[in-house]
């Protein structure tokens, strides 16, 4: 190894009679800087940094989220099977679909695309049926909104309460 400045062994050096450092330090210093480099690329692969915090669970309203958009696609097939409902059932669906968008919001997740929703029942034969059969799922609906909202923190509450209350008035348009 060659040094190219004045080393001393605790004395002053010849050339300008300045202390001068020892092999010692320097060596010191040198090992130092070499550990000192291989020590923070590690620190940047989690060697040192172990924080198992397990993921976050899911948020308790993304089945709100779901039940919204089926409830609208249920409107909307139900609509399309009975074409002289479609006036009546489909502000009804329209509004489902404004809860999982506003719940989506709020929850922070994107809504999937519309052929990206899950398969609902077929609409029934008659309009009679298919009033009754939306009712039903209505009334389900408005049952978990309820017990979600009753558990809901209270900056969610409202929002919950309204989709409860224009749940129920649904069942009451389709009778």
């Amino acid at each position: 190894m060659v040094l190219t400045c004045p080393v001393g062994i605790g004395r002053t050096t010849q050339r300008n009679q300045a202390s001068g450092h020892s092999r010692r330090k320097i060596l010191r210093g040198g090992a130092l800087l070499v550990l000192g480099g291989t020590a923070a690329p590690l620190t940047g692969c989690d060697l040192f940094d172990r924080d198992d915090k397990p993921a976050p669970p899911p948020d308790p309203l993304r089945p709100m989220v779901d039940e919204a958009l089926a409830l609208a696609e249920a409107y909307r097939s139900s609509a399309a099977a009975h074409p002289d409902l479609a006036d009546r059932l489909g502000p009804i669906g329209e509004a489902h679909t404004a809860h999982a968008t506003e719940l989506a919001r709020v929850i922070g997740v994107a809504l999937p695309s519309a052929g990206a929703s899950a398969p609902t029942t077929a609409a029934a034969a008659d309009q009679a049926g298919a009033l009754a059969a939306l009712r039903a799922l209505e009334k389900s609906a408005q049952k978990s909104a309820t017990e979600s909202c009753a558990a809901a923190p209270a900056e969610r509450a409202a929002l919950l309460g309204s989709i409860v209350a224009a749940r129920a008035t649904h069942q009451e348009a389709l009778k």
